[in-house]
């Protein structure tokens, strides 16, 4: 045998090179997710989210209470969106994911307090993810303690001995004990459809074009539409499957609360598989095997993961960011599925959050059908 030929090795590096320029797909892949990575991480991600909605509802408006609200929107952590409604109202604006907080002044309180009596104010927190409302409680005593600083002069300032003028009540709704597992285990089961669905559905259509099965389904009378339907339905029911998995150990492993309609779940959770069903069916379309079907697969899966709210608190992203992250399906998911599992939202509350997902579904599923006549061509 021939000794080892550096001139051998360098002509099968150079061919592997070129056949890897001619995989252009795979190429751009191999450059844009480490890129896309950097970006995400680098700019997107935050885990101390800031100007976080927050409605105030003032049974007393006098100017110490002014003064407290005002040091509340300059904390940098709440910004007042909505104040002089009712209970009722603020409860329906975080029902429906508007708010982050609310902030109840009850009556008589700067009676009270210029009394030295040390009133409660009380303070609401969506805490179905307690990574984001976590920095901002924690914010609320030291607000409270300078907040009416500038006001207690003069006859007043005997208030600014000791403890605060005030104490802040702390209210953790849908989470009480503030529970991680109750924002995750929810999360998950948008995470695992997305990555399962996409993934196998992409795979099954270059699966057959690389066995060469994809000429004989050509051969037969099948429409597109007919073909779509025929490849997503056996998934559907996998994804089925999957859900009844995790949430069997949602509830007998996490104790994690279902709270609202489980019909409207099924439903919902119906909708979210077809959509992803159809994402993956569209790559199925653009790759030429399984290995770019796969690249497209994690492209989609990690600003999923990154950008949706499941790893990181959505409100912490950058604008740009959000506005990526509302054209994303499990990012309206999340919220649906935590509004209906840990808050009971019902189809009024979640519709905000549905229409968005269908509208996804039928987009993706007509460029998949537009991509598939294409390649019959």
């Amino acid at each position: 045998m021939t000794r080892w030929s550096l001139a051998r090795a360098l002509a099968v590096f150079v061919k592997e090179f070129q056949q890897m320029l001619r995989d252009r797909l795979t190429f751009a892949m191999a450059v844009a997710i480490p890129v896309a990575q950097l970006v995400l991480f680098g700019y997107a991600i935050n885990t101390d989210p800031k100007d976080l909605p927050t409605a105030v509802v003032a049974a007393d408006s006098g100017p110490l209470v002014r003064s407290v609200v005002s040091a509340l929107g300059t904390s940098g952590y709440f910004r007042i969106v909505a104040s002089g409604i009712g209970e009722a109202q603020a409860d329906e604006l975080m029902a429906r994911g508007e708010v982050q907080f609310i902030v109840v002044v009850p009556p008589r309180f700067e009676r009270a307090l210029l009394r030295g009596e040390r009133p409660a104010l009380y303070l609401a927190a969506d805490a179905t993810d307690p990574v984001a409302a976590g920095n901002a409680l924690a914010a609320v005593g030291t607000i409270a303690t300078r907040a009416l600083a500038p006001d207690l002069r003069g006859p007043l300032r005997a208030l600014q001995a000791g403890a605060a003028p005030f104490e802040v009540r702390v209210h953790r709704r849908y989470n009480p004990e503030g529970l991680s597992r109750y924002n995750i285990v929810p999360g998950l089961i948008g995470t695992i459809l997305t990555m399962t669905m996409v993934m196998l559905t992409g795979l099954a259509m270059t699966r057959e074009r690389e066995r060469g099965t994809m000429e004989n389904l050509l051969a037969t009378p099948v429409r597109p539409i007919e073909v779509m339907a025929g490849k997503i339905a056996p998934y559907v029911v996998l994804g089925y499957v999957q859900l009844a998995v995790v949430l069997l150990a949602s509830w007998a492993l996490f104790d994690v609360p279902m709270v609202g309609s489980f019909a409207l779940l099924m439903a919902v959770i119906g909708g979210f598989i077809v959509a992803n069903l159809a994402v993956g069916f569209t790559f199925s379309t653009l790759a030429r095997n399984q290995l770019q079907a796969m690249q497209m697969t994690f492209f989609f899966f990690l600003p999923s993961m990154l950008l949706s709210g499941f790893m990181f608190p959505f409100a912490g992203l950058p604008g740009w960011a959000q506005a990526l992250g509302e054209l994303l399906p499990l990012t309206h998911f999340l919220r649906v599925v935590r509004g209906v599992m840990l808050k009971g939202a019902g189809w009024a509350e979640v519709w905000p959050d549905l229409w968005p997902l269908l509208l996804f579904t039928a987009v993706v599923s007509a460029a998949a059908i537009a991509r598939y006549r294409q390649t019959l061509d």
